[in-house]
């Protein structure tokens, strides 16, 4: 995502700041995102992926964008946003270059729990913490 500098040049954001910006754009009650990654140097490929297993990146085969990262708000079967930044940020301290793209994201889900024979304080908190 390129970035307009106050002298009139275009710069790239880099992948961990992309990432960050798209999360800071969203509502609080957003729960999953799928998001594209693809790297500008192919001959790093190996290297990318070392740093992307640590937020469980998956690899595309035979397309234009190279790995699908998906991502958890609160809960779910998915990365956590930190993973996914720390993930992306090591990708950047490494120098390698890539695009970040917002495929689709969820708004407004909640997780489904069983709350008997659970305390009225537990419900209460829960329902706090997931209300919409």
């Amino acid at each position: 995502m390129p970035k307009l500098t106050p002298s009139g040049t275009v710069t790239r954001m880099l992948l961990a700041e992309t990432f960050h910006a798209i999360v800071d754009s969203l509502p609080d009650d957003w729960t999953d995102l799928e998001l594209d990654l693809r790297i500008l140097d192919e001959e790093r490929y190996i290297d990318a992926a070392t740093y992307l297993v640590t937020c469980n990146a998956q690899p595309y085969s035979q397309r234009d964008w190279h790995w699908k990262l998906l991502v958890a708000h609160r809960f779910g079967h998915a990365a956590a946003p930190a993973a996914v930044g720390m993930a992306l940020k090591l990708l950047d301290n490494a120098g390698i270059e890539g695009e970040l793209v917002l495929r689709e994201s969820r708004v407004g889900r909640a997780e489904v729990v069983q709350m008997w024979g659970r305390p009225e304080s537990v419900r209460q908190e829960f329902k706090q913490l997931r209300s919409q």
